[in-house]
């Protein structure tokens, strides 16, 4: 069995614990967080603290803070040469203290502490300075039961700037949307079909293959209507800058 300590109780933190706390594979040793409160009902499930002083051997110790925070928690760590990793995209492996042997275990999702998530769904980028490192967090990967990938720092930090376009961008896609149909009382809902028949396309096929819409046909009159329904100027200035990267892309400004 894998032992586990995870050192912060934010979003990842928090479906991470709720995962290996289930898990016959993985021991949740200890929970650290600056703020105990934050976890106190959990006083039953696990050991908390808010003492770092107060941690006790693991095999593993997460890191699940704000990027922002990484490098100083993993000083704070009273010990030298444990495994410590960090879960974030765009933290360099190297931001760890390097008096620990070190390494990244990137659940790449959006995480919500009210959302349920299925971690067999989830893959996990695992990346270590040491080979022997890396058998250890893939075993721990695989007890959550998804893909597991061994990436690079580059291709990390690629994989996390993609994430933010497809989920984050796109989220905001949606709340303009959802913006523009309140305007005339229509209902967002009936939106929600042709969201998921987007996602789901990009299974099976390319994004490229997979575009549609006036801007990929340079329907011009249809552009026109669209942006005098517009009344928001932020919501007219991405219009057209997705219509002209849509165009650029598939040759439609020129034909």
């Amino acid at each position: 069995m894998i032992s586990v300590t995870l050192l912060g109780a934010g979003n990842v933190g928090t479906h991470l614990f709720k995962a290996f706390n289930n898990n016959s594979q993985v021991s949740v040793k200890q929970w650290f967080n600056r703020s105990v409160d934050k976890i106190s009902h959990y006083k039953n499930d696990v050991s908390i603290t808010d003492d770092m002083n107060m941690l006790e051997e693991a095999d593993i110790y997460i890191i699940t803070v704000s990027d922002d925070a990484v490098a100083s928690i993993s000083s704070a760590i009273p010990f030298e040469n444990r495994l410590v990793v960090h879960t974030a995209g765009s933290v360099n492996i190297h931001d760890l203290d390097k008096k620990h042997k070190r390494g990244v275990f990137y659940p790449l999702q959006s995480f919500s502490k009210t959302a349920n998530l299925d971690f067999s769904d989830i893959p996990v980028c695992i990346e270590t300075l040491d080979k022997s490192d890396y058998q250890l967090l893939k075993s721990l990967a695989l007890a959550l039961g998804g893909p597991v990938k061994k990436v690079n720092s580059d291709q990390r930090k690629v994989l996390h700037l993609a994430a933010v376009f497809v989920n984050n961008f796109t989220n905001q896609m949606y709340r303009v949307a959802h913006e523009i149909v309140e305007s005339e009382a229509a209902e967002f809902d009936l939106l929600k079909p042709l969201i998921i028949e987007t996602a789901r396309k990009v299974q099976d096929m390319s994004p490229y293959m997979a575009q549609t819409g006036p801007a990929k046909r340079n329907n011009t009159k249809t552009i026109k209507k669209h942006l005098a329904l517009l009344k928001n100027d932020q919501h007219k200035a991405i219009y057209k800058l997705l219509t002209k990267s849509i165009q650029d892309t598939h040759g439609a400004s020129s034909r």
